[in-house]
């Protein structure tokens, strides 16, 4: 008969500390709920002002048809503005790092990428793009823009010279030492951009349907808030603290199993 330490060296390490994270996630909401239940009844807080969760789960429940639909709207703008800001910021790393004169005229984009409010960007991708998908997508590309291109271009030139000098050597061109060198060599800095985009991205996607959207977690909210329906403003605020959650740890394993030389 196998001991319990056999039997745990049988579990393959990345399932045991997929289950650590996924207890530590449950023990932190669980943390959470029971301080908010607990200011409720202290400090005999009106529903109106802060439900308790009670009152929020069973909205949860009352209304899960509709709390879905316009949270499977709200994920997919985040998803799709997290892929168009990758590719943006991986493209621009790039350029930066392969082009030096076009390095000082994408320095002033940078910065003023994220020296604009977000507020202030909205209404013009608006009026640009509608009121639609697209311009929460774009709004979501832009917020995350700036931690990827700067992740991923310190990680670039921050490559060790010792594999660059031995693979010059070995007579490897420019296109070889991007692609066999630089590129995975800049992995483990991508990857920290990525998990700062996957978590400020759901930012950018609410702002823009705050500012105008028939649909999405973020006009449901600004409609709850209207009608005074605070439990329900509450429930959507809860399902997406826990998709960007979600989303984070999701992104973190993932990104463990495609980067195993990164530390942990």
């Amino acid at each position: 008969m196998k001991t319990s330490l056999q039997i745990q060296q049988l579990i393959p390490q990345q399932h045991r500390e997929l289950s650590k994270n996924t207890l530590r996630i449950l023990i932190s909401f669980g943390g959470m709920i029971g301080i908010w239940q607990a200011a409720v009844v202290i400090f005999k807080m009106p529903a109106f002002i802060l439900p308790g969760p009670a009152a929020v789960f069973s909205k949860l429940i009352e209304r899960y048809d509709v709390l879905w639909h316009h949270t499977i709207v709200t994920s997919t703008e985040v998803v799709l503005g997290l892929l168009l800001g990758l590719m943006m910021g991986l493209f621009f790393a790039l350029q930066m790092l392969l082009f030096a004169p076009l390095r000082r005229w994408l320095l002033p984009i940078l910065i003023t990428s994220q020296a604009i409010p977000v507020f202030a960007i909205a209404p013009i991708l608006m009026l640009w793009l509608g009121y639609g998908i697209a311009s929460k997508i774009v709004m979501a590309a832009l917020i995350i823009f700036f931690p990827v291109t700067t992740c991923c271009y310190d990680g670039l030139r921050d490559t060790p010279t010792g594999f660059l000098d031995l693979t010059k050597t070995m007579g490897a061109t420019r296109w070889q030492l991007l692609w066999k060198i630089r590129l995975p060599a800049a992995l483990p800095a991508l990857a920290s951009g990525i998990r700062i985009a996957v978590v400020v991205a759901p930012i950018g996607a609410v702002i823009g349907e705050w500012v105008g959207s028939s649909e999405g977690l973020g006009y449901l909210m600004l409609q709850a808030n209207a009608r005074m329906f605070v439990d329900e403003m509450f429930a959507a605020l809860f399902i997406l603290a826990f998709f960007s959650v979600s989303l984070y740890f999701t992104a973190d394993v993932l990104l463990k199993k495609a980067i195993p030389w990164q530390s942990n």
